[in-house]
């Protein structure tokens, strides 16, 4: 398994030890040869992973699928809104659905590695259509209450605890450990995609029929990944072991995590900048109505550069096929210090500019931690670590929304923003400087620029 120390790069020496000494022609000639190949090696295809039959399947059904979620996303806030009047309701229906997750979220990654990873999937995704269908029919029947709409995102989040790591070490048995970077980012790739035609379909849907009909065509875009998933065929798939039921299964996957630095540190940014970093939804709404005094077809500009911006990271890390640790904390770094810059922004089209920049390091960080960690994680561990990774991830949510709706309506958008970034940014700064003292390094600066080197060398 792959330690801190092995994961940080050691290749830079001593000037001293290299400038006086002859290197033959057809020595640098094959040390060239042997570079290039090497940086051809970390470059993938684009779509790769499209070239695995069961994973088109399933892309294909994700984008139906996905394009149904980011409906549903919209109709509900819409629908709380028109019963409630309150945007306080909608952020209890926000936390209800991700509450599950911070609450049981490591119990979905035990289950997870139990059991058939493909059908256990076809029944979650038939259970989140079912939720979609009742959700349809009492908003269609005119007997839906706020309480209903409660009750039903907090049962669709117990759902996604277990649906979360069954879908994300799913994709390993689709397309197998080399093409799982891709197939990681293009899953990335396909969900912004949703999110760019989802709001968009949802609007104009709402606008002509109501809330109701949205929730009945999200309810129906389940059947496609249930069928995708039916469509695959068995003797192309790359099953993962399954776990026998055995007492300590849940203490044996932290303390799996616990002993690897190369899945913790990933794990504690990813923590932090799920909580805080990605509160885009809770700030952006203030800048658009106090501090540029836009409408709302404005205010849902900025969400598009968002989503962009983060479509265009998740297609740049498909090409990547390695990520060291360094790599991701320079990426979580930048998106927290372009996210606070971001927020003294003075002008609305330039605010716009900086947020697709910050979409697409915010993707970039996002999709190469996933990988990372499922590629360091033994097999038969992955459920577990997974479900930690999503329970940090997305059950921060609960915690960072109403602290940073506090810090934003005690101080204003600008200071609730540039919070959010300069915490992303202090947890960046903070691994990066663990992680070289664990390897033993220093910054050198030289002509070619920073480099990091052994303390010796320094």
């Amino acid at each position: 398994m792959t330690s801190a120390n092995d994961d940080v790069d050691r290749t830079a020496v001593p000037e001293s030890t290299t400038e006086n000494t002859p290197v033959p022609e057809t020595a640098t000639a094959a040390v060239t040869t042997t570079a290039l190949q090497a940086r051809k090696s970390r470059r993938v295809g684009m779509f790769a992973s499209l070239g695995v039959r069961n994973y088109r399947y399933y892309f294909a059904g994700q984008v139906v699928s996905n394009t149904g979620t980011w409906m549903q996303r919209i109709a509900q806030d819409w629908l709380v809104l028109s019963l409630t009047g309150s945007s306080f309701a909608v952020g209890i229906t926000t936390a209800m659905q991700f509450l599950p997750m911070l609450l049981f979220g490591l119990f979905g990654g035990v289950i997870a590695d139990r059991f058939g990873k493909r059908r256990l999937l076809m029944f979650t995704q038939g259970g989140m259509g079912l939720l979609a269908a009742v959700l349809a029919t009492l908003t269609l029947t005119g007997a839906v209450h706020v309480w209903h709409v409660y009750l039903l995102a907090f049962c669709l989040g117990l759902i996604t605890v277990v649906d979360n790591p069954t879908r994300q070490t799913f994709v390993a048995e689709m397309v197998g450990k080399r093409q799982l970077r891709n197939a990681v980012s293009l899953n990335a790739a396909n969900f912004q995609t949703a999110r760019l035609i989802g709001p968009a379909v949802a609007g104009a849907v709402i606008a002509a029929v109501g809330s109701g009909w949205a929730f009945a065509i999200n309810a129906m875009s389940f059947a496609a990944v249930i069928t995708g998933l039916m469509a695959m065929r068995s003797s192309e798939l790359t099953p993962l072991p399954r776990v026998p039921r055995e007492q300590g299964q849940l203490r044996e996957g932290l303390q799996y995590v616990r002993q690897h630095p190369v899945l913790i540190w990933p794990i504690v940014m990813v923590g932090f900048i799920g909580t805080f970093g990605f509160n885009f939804p809770t700030v952006l709404s203030g800048f658009a109505y106090s501090v540029f005094h836009v409408g709302a077809g404005q205010y849902g500009l900025l969400n598009t550069a968002m989503a962009v911006g983060s479509l265009a990271g998740a297609l740049l890390a498909a090409r990547r096929s390695r990520v060291r640790l360094r790599m991701l904390v320079v990426a979580a770094l930048a998106f927290g210090v372009l996210e606070a810059l971001t927020a003294w922004a003075p002008g609305y089209w330039l605010f716009a500019a900086m947020l697709t920049v910050v979409g697409l390091l915010g993707l970039t960080f996002n999709t190469s931690s996933n990988s990372t960690v499922q590629l360091a994680t033994d097999p038969q561990m992955r459920g577990r670590v997974m479900s930690l990774y999503m329970m940090v991830f997305t059950g921060g949510t609960p915690i960072g929304g109403p602290v940073v709706g506090w810090v934003t309506e005690q101080w204003g958008p600008r200071i609730g923003l540039f919070a959010c970034g300069a915490v992303s940014a202090a947890a960046a700064l903070v691994v990066g400087v663990v992680l070289a003292r664990t390897a033993r390094l220093r910054l050198r600066v030289t002509r070619r620029g920073v480099q990091l080197v052994p303390v010796a060398a320094a």
